[in-house]
């Protein structure tokens, strides 16, 4: 009975995983998912094991305290925050693999490893989880605000090797020769908590969404590892789906960002300025003639970024696509594959305020898209949409692929000041003869701009 409920939750998982794929079915995905997360969970809780009887009370304690804590944060959580709380339950993922190959290699030790390769399986589970807790930590901070400047130092790649080299001598003369004692282990644990530290601390905000779907592969990979140890089945075929599919989505965003796994792996970010310096002028738009311009247009697209999640204008946006398509206009949404702080923030954003699926267009076809549009608005966007990516050798967003919104008629940019993106690079497209700036929050903002629409 408990393998046939293990095979019933993998299918969840799977099905689950399919219909992710489309917003349609997406909310079915997570619901079909989320069942087979609780029948795995009932199954293992109650599977007759020898000695597992009396740990049910303190099993069944951690799932209400879990719940207790963890339900209000997701209820509650704004939608700029997702990123962070999507790291703490990455982190907290991998906390739990590396306490749970704590104890069980510490058990090893006391029993004597007569199984090296097991050992080292556990091994795996307790580094790559530590790894994943202190590395989530830092990726929350860094999104929180908390951790403002990288922590980076000269030779800080030196000193990454050095620890992995360190890290994994210790595992291999613990778990292949049995060598070692609880003092070792603990070293092991240190060591890949600080691995972790310093693997995500010097890298660049602009470089969050790779990092974000990184450590998520990590954390799958450590459930992965400990469905090993266990012999569980769900927990290692629902790690793998979770760590294949985070593999997938950081190469996804490496393309994106024009970053290659290598760079990823050891700590080459951009997000500390840099390239040509820009000369000009920013010229301001007046909220009539914007409104003018969309009303009289043939097609508009709205890009959105970090700065319409941190306004929460998603919503009024919607009804301004809604007054102009009612007038006539072609209202569509470019969306970059690394605009806001984690992979689909704004396909997320958009889908809270029920705008349709097929309104939401990938970079390749939002740039087919522009090459006959009549205006581009940029609510909150930058670095995405920034020229010198294309022409600058000297930018580190060089190579990048981005919106090249230049290839509309003209560029309003709505946004709260003057200063650079989240990488810190100047923006040239906002001293462009075509673009004018609309300074102000983005929500207050496109409300007044619904309100011209409605006047004019």
């Amino acid at each position: 009975m408990a393998e046939f409920a293990y095979l019933i939750a993998v299918m969840a998982f799977v099905f689950g995983m399919r219909w992710l794929r489309h917003p349609d079915t997406a909310k079915k995905g997570n619901v079909l998912s989320a069942l087979g997360m609780v029948i795995a969970v009932l199954t293992a809780i109650f599977q007759p094991l020898e000695g597992n009887q009396g740990n049910i009370t303190w099993i069944l304690v951690g799932l209400g305290l879990g719940t207790l804590i963890g339900l209000p944060l997701a209820k509650r959580v704004q939608m700029t925050s997702m990123p962070q709380l999507v790291a703490i339950f990455n982190g907290l993922g991998g906390a739990s693999a590396m306490v749970l190959g704590f104890i069980e290699f510490q058990a090893l030790l006391e029993n004597g490893i007569q199984a090296p390769g097991r050992a080292g399986i556990i091994l795996a589970a307790l580094i790559i989880g530590a790894v994943s807790f202190s590395g989530s930590i830092i990726a929350f901070a860094k999104l929180e605000g908390l951790l403002k400047k990288d922590i980076a130092f000269p030779g800080y790649n030196i000193f990454n090797f050095g620890l992995l080299a360190a890290i994994v001598g210790l595992s291999i003369y613990s778990a292949a020769f049995g060598g070692g004692s609880t003092s070792y282990l603990v070293i092991i644990t240190l060591l890949s908590l600080i691995y972790g530290i310093s693997f995500v601390g010097p890298i660049g905000g602009a470089d969050m969404p790779v990092v974000i779907a990184l450590l998520n592969s990590l954390t799958g990979i450590s459930a992965a590892t400990s469905g090993l140890v266990y012999n569980n089945k769900a927990m290692l075929i629902g790690g793998v789906l979770v760590g294949a599919s985070g593999a997938i989505l950081t190469v996804l965003m490496c393309q994106a960002m024009n970053r290659s796994l290598w760079n990823v792996f050891f700590g080459k970010f951009v997000g500390t300025g840099g390239g040509e310096a820009v000369d000009g002028i920013m010229k301001e738009a007046g909220l009539s003639d914007v409104a003018i311009q969309l009303q009289y247009a043939d097609s508009v697209m709205f890009v959105p970024g970090y700065g319409m999640a941190v306004a929460q204008a998603q919503k009024i946006c919607k009804d301004v696509d809604d007054a102009l398509t009612k007038n006539g206009v072609e209202v569509k949404y470019g969306i970059h594959p690394v605009a806001g702080r984690m992979p689909g923030h704004m396909n997320v954003l958009l889908a809270e305020a029920d705008v349709p699926y097929d309104k939401l267009l990938d970079l390749d076809a939002a740039n087919d898209f522009l090459k006959g549009s009549n205006v581009t608005v940029i609510i909150g966007a930058n670095d995405v949409v920034n020229p010198a990516a294309l022409t600058d050798k000297a930018s580190p967003l060089f190579g990048m692929p981005i919106l090249d919104v230049l290839q509309s008629d003209s560029v309003i940019v709505m946004k709260r000041g003057r200063g650079t993106g989240y990488s810190g690079v100047q923006n040239g497209l906002f001293f462009h003869d075509k673009t004018k700036l609309l300074f102000g929050d983005a929500k207050d903002s496109l409300k007044k701009l619904l309100d011209e629409l409605g006047n004019s």
